[in-house]
This record gives C-alpha cells, sequence and structure tokens, in this order.
C-alpha cells in the first residue's frame, strides 16, 4: 500500500512538472510575441514620423526651397523652410507633433539627418534611373560643361533611353566636378557612371557641344568613348550649331571680337541708367553664353541709332550724374556718330578688319579681290568647321527610311542606298530582314499616317508588332533615342545656377547632386509609389541608429 502512494505522489510529481515547463515556455513565447508586437508597433510609428519629414525634404527639392535658415535653434524666428514646413505639418499631423515635442533619441530634424536622407534619396532615384537604362535596349549619352557661382567646373550627364512604355526619357543623372577641362578628365569621368563592359553594344551615340576637347576626332572625348564604346557615334549639339561655326569662323579677326564686346555694353548701360528717354528704347539683354552673338541687340542699335545718340548726349550735358556715368554717356556718343555705325556698315566692318587697325582718316579702299579673298577664307572656315562638326549623318539618312511622307514613292524605287548606310552604321540590325519589313511597310496605308518616327514604334508597340517587325522597331528604337537636341542639358545648368546660388555657395557636391535630382526627377520621385519606403530602408541601413526602423 505505501509502495502504491509513492508511486501515485510521483506520478503526480511528473505532470506538474511538465505542466510547469509548459506553461513557463508559452508564457516566454506569449512575452517574446508581445516584445515584437510591441517593438513593430514603435518601428511602425518611426517609419511614419520620418516618411513625413521626407515629404518635406522632397517638397523643398522640388521647388528648389532651401532647406536651412539662418538659426535652426529652437524659437528661432528664422529657423529655414525646412523646420517651418516640419512644424506646418506638425500641427495637422497630431503623432508628429507629439514626437517633435517629446522626442529624446531622434528628432529627425537636424543637418546630419537631412544630408542623410539627401544622400539616400539620390541613391533610390539614381537606381532606378540605371535600372530603366540597362533594361532598355540603348542608351544615349549628353553631356557639357559650365562653372558654377564656386567658380567650380560642374560637368553634367544625361542619359537619353526608351522606358518600358515606349516613353522617351532623358534623364539627370549627376553633376560631375572637374579638376581640369581636359579630354582624358572628363571621359574618365564619364566612364565611371556610364554602361559595364559586357553592354558596350547598348550605347549608339555621345551628344557634346562644339569644343574641341569634346569633339576632337583624334584625342576628343568623343574618340576616347568610342574607343571603348564603338557603336557610340558623336552627335553635334543642333541648339547652337550654327552660332558656333560662326564664331569660330570670325574669331581669329580682333576687329569683329571688339564690335560684339561692345555692343554688350549698351543694354548693360541702359538697365544701370534707366533715363525717361532710354526706357523707350528697348535693348535686349545679352545672355552668359559664348556662342550667342547678339544680332536683336545688333538690329535694335542699328535702327534706333539717332535716338541712341540724342540720348547719350543729352546724359553726357547732364550736370546731375557721376563723371563715370558721364564719361561712358560721351563715349557712347562718340562711337554711334561714328561712320561704321550707319545702317548696312559691313564693308566697313570689313575694311577695319583687314587694315589691321589703321586710323580712319588714313583708310585706303580695298580692291575687289582683296574682298573676295577675304569672303572666301571666311567661307573656307565655315565649311571646315562644318564638315569637322557633322561628320557622323547616317542617322539623318536612316531616318529617311521610316519617313511616312515618302513610303508611296519608295514603292516605286526602293531607298537602296540610304538602307546600305544604315546598315554600315548599325551593324546590329539584320539587312535582308530589314528589307522585307520595310518594303511590306511601305505598301500598308496605315503606316503612312504615322507622323514620325515615335509615332511609327509607338503603332509597333500598341498593336504588339514588335516581333513581326523586329529589325524595324530595332531602328526605330536606335533612331528614337538619339538626340536632335540637347535642351536637357541646358535646362539642367538652369537648374543648378537655382540651386547653387551667391547664398548658398559652399553646399557639398552630394547635396548639389540630391536637391537637383528632385527637381530635375520630380516627376520620377512622384510615379514611385514606395519612394518613402525605400529610402527608409537605405536610411536604416547605413549606420546602427538608437531609433528603431526595422521590423522583427
Amino acid at each position: 500500500m505505501k509502495k502504491k502512494n509513492n508511486q501515485g505522489a510521483w506520478t503526480r510529481s511528473t505532470v506538474l512538472a511538465n505542466s510547469s515547463a509548459i506553461n513557463i515556455a508559452q508564457q516566454l513565447d506569449e512575452g517574446y510575441r508581445i516584445g515584437i508586437r510591441r517593438h513593430n508597433e514603435e518601428v511602425t510609428k518611426n517609419r511614419r514620423i520620418l516618411s513625413r519629414i521626407i515629404d518635406c525634404v522632397k517638397f523643398c527639392g522640388a521647388f528648389e526651397l532651401a532647406l536651412r535658415g539662418h538659426d535652426e535653434s529652437e524659437g528661432s524666428d528664422n529657423p529655414g523652410i525646412f523646420r517651418g514646413l516640419v512644424d506646418f505639418v506638425a500641427s495637422l499631423d497630431g503623432v508628429l507633433k507629439e514626437h517633435l515635442e517629446n522626442a529624446t533619441v531622434f528628432k529627425g530634424t537636424s543637418k546630419t539627418v537631412q544630408n542623410e536622407l539627401l544622400d539616400c534619396m539620390l541613391s533610390v532615384v539614381r537606381e532606378q534611373i540605371i535600372q530603366d537604362a540597362q533594361s532598355s535596349d540603348f542608351l544615349s549619352i549628353q553631356a557639357d560643361e559650365t562653372t558654377d557661382i564656386a567658380t567650380q567646373c560642374q560637368l553634367v550627364l544625361v542619359l537619353r533611353y526608351i522606358d518600358a512604355k515606349g516613353n522617351v526619357q532623358e534623364s539627370f543623372f549627376e553633376f560631375i566636378p572637374l579638376r581640369s577641362t581636359t579630354a582624358d578628365s572628363i571621359a574618365t569621368n564619364v566612364f565611371a557612371v556610364i554602361l559595364p563592359e559586357d553592354q558596350k553594344s547598348k550605347l549608339i551615340s555621345q551628344a557634346y557641344d562644339g569644343a574641341s576637347v569634346m569633339r576632337g576626332d583624334t584625342a576628343g572625348v568623343q574618340r576616347k568613348m568610342q574607343d571603348v564604346y564603338p557603336n557610340a557615334h558623336y552627335i553635334h549639339y543642333y541648339a547652337h550649331q550654327l552660332n558656333l561655326i560662326m564664331q569660330h569662323a570670325t574669331s581669329h579677326i580682333s576687329k569683329v571680337r571688339i564690335f560684339f564686346l561692345t555692343l554688350e555694353d549698351f543694354p548693360a548701360f541702359s538697365q544701370d541708367h534707366p533715363s525717361a528717354q532710354m526706357s523707350l528704347i528697348k535693348l535686349p539683354t545679352s545672355s552668359n553664353v559664348r556662342w550667342n552673338f547678339h544680332s536683336r541687340a545688333i538690329n535694335t542699335v542699328f535702327e534706333h541709332r539717332e535716338d541712341l545718340i540724342r540720348c547719350f548726349q543729352s546724359i553726357r550735358d547732364s550736370g546731375d550724374l557721376d563723371p563715370v556715368t558721364i564719361r561712358e554717356a560721351g563715349a557712347f556718343a562718340m562711337l554711334l556718330e561714328n561712320q561704321d555705325f550707319k545702317g548696312n556698315s559691313l564693308h566697313s566692318l570689313v575694311d577695319q578688319c583687314s587694315e589691321g587697325g589703321s586710323q580712319p582718316k588714313r583708310r585706303r579702299s580695298l580692291s575687289p579681290e582683296v574682298h573676295e579673298w577675304i569672303a572666301a577664307e571666311v567661307c573656307d572656315t565655315i565649311l571646315r568647321h562644318t564638315l569637322e562638326r557633322f561628320s557622323f549623318t547616317d542617322h539623318l539618312v536612316s531616318a529617311t527610311l521610316l519617313q511616312a511622307d515618302r513610303f508611296e514613292q519608295y514603292t516605286m524605287a526602293f531607298p537602296e542606298d540610304a538602307l546600305s548606310r544604315t546598315l554600315k552604321a548599325y551593324p546590329v540590325l539584320d539587312g535582308t530582314k530589314l528589307k522585307t519589313e520595310l518594303s511590306l511597310i511601305y505598301c500598308k496605308e496605315e503606316f503612312r499616317a504615322c507622323c514620325g518616327a515615335l509615332d511609327l514604334l509607338q503603332l509597333f508597340m500598341k498593336n504588339n508588332l514588335e516581333e513581326v517587325f523586329s529589325e524595324t522597331v530595332t531602328l526605330l528604337k536606335i533612331l528614337v533615342t538619339t538626340p536632335m537636341t540637347t535642351a536637357e542639358t541646358e535646362r539642367c545648368f538652369s537648374t543648378l545656377k537655382r540651386i547653387k546660388t551667391f547664398l548658398r555657395n559652399s553646399m557639398t557636391q552630394e547635396r548639389l547632386n540630391a536637391l537637383a535630382m528632385l527637381s530635375i526627377e520630380k516627376r520620377l520621385v512622384t510615379e514611385m509609389t514606395d519612394f518613402n519606403q525605400k529610402v527608409i530602408e537605405k536610411f536604416a541601413s547605413q549606420k546602427e541608429r538608437r531609433a528603431k526602423f526595422v521590423f522583427k
């Protein structure tokens, strides 16, 4: 009987021990789950707050507003646009307001956090652009350089490609600071950011301005690029092609340079001294580009020459102005009274240039042979520069193959010469198949209604004809990807001048690129529905943070 009692007691103790172990494990599991739930709730709250701060940074970047103020401390009267925007959003969001009032670990409004968020935003947008560019069939690059307000030479790089929806994109990639403007320096910086080695054939064109360091066919950037990317044909800037050629054609004549430099002073004087008489004469201001010849200013000066003379004389004879203004007005009056500024003074200008600065009284008339020699020299210069700058024009010839208004003509006589030049320029194409497809396209009425290569490409994509007309679609993508104008780089320069101003001339290069990206590519940022989440993921992975942003 005693043995049975001992056995029963042992059984009860075993059961109690097992049940206690189960209860402890369940309690530990429950406690662990509660801890994870609380952690994730805190992460959700922190991510929501950080997303609101990211929205404020995006807003300032999209509208090119200065984030920082004169004094960002608590109670400051000038905390800056970013802090003011955050406070405004907090007045509408109770969670953010509570966070700003009680946060001790991570507040999110410091300049360090601003820079880190801008770096993350730049990285997210750039990765998206790289992904889209690498998924496209072809790619073109546009590059140009300018000097910012801090006298730092900046090279802008723009990528042109066709996205998955068939739309042409010209995406700003970055501003690259240049230590020197040599061809080697520019080419090295471009190599560092474009396609990898295994995608060389995708780069089909490179577009630069007419500077010799860029367009040089022996030691310029375009030659160094073609040595690595053989399919990257050089396309001259169409935006100011003729201006640059005319500038080079006349830059060796000193009198011509002096003539145009003098014209720049007329609008500047009228702006500094807007008298009643000069306000009636609308003198166009000169732009800060090297290739502008100020044709409007020339016409205005010659049309209103007599009025300008009377205006300058009245200013010169006035005793109410400072001596510097009186001397400038007198000099302008004497200049306009000169016979060389009368209407149709082309011959007198040529005479000045040819005589090398001789006195007007001793000027001798030039023989017709000398005039003919001067004209021939200018024409030879123009032709030489034109041939050098536009040595590659096969892309224009290729475009004639898909010019809808010529389709009826091509049904009677196929453009064999244009096809052969196209195949020579773009060896990726299958000539036999392309000719068959083009012959079929020329016979179909529905294709003759298309206006331009992009319209024809979208017609093929809309009707799922990419595989049927594969070679034609490839040629269309090449033509559409090749830039015809380079206005995007000029827009990037305008953005640079609005962001990096005299009062913000010490910003870092990373911050400049991030703010420029948010402004130029604001549409891409808006279309990325998960943009804030990607930025938060990058922000959380940069380093170990005291605030919790990663879910368990």
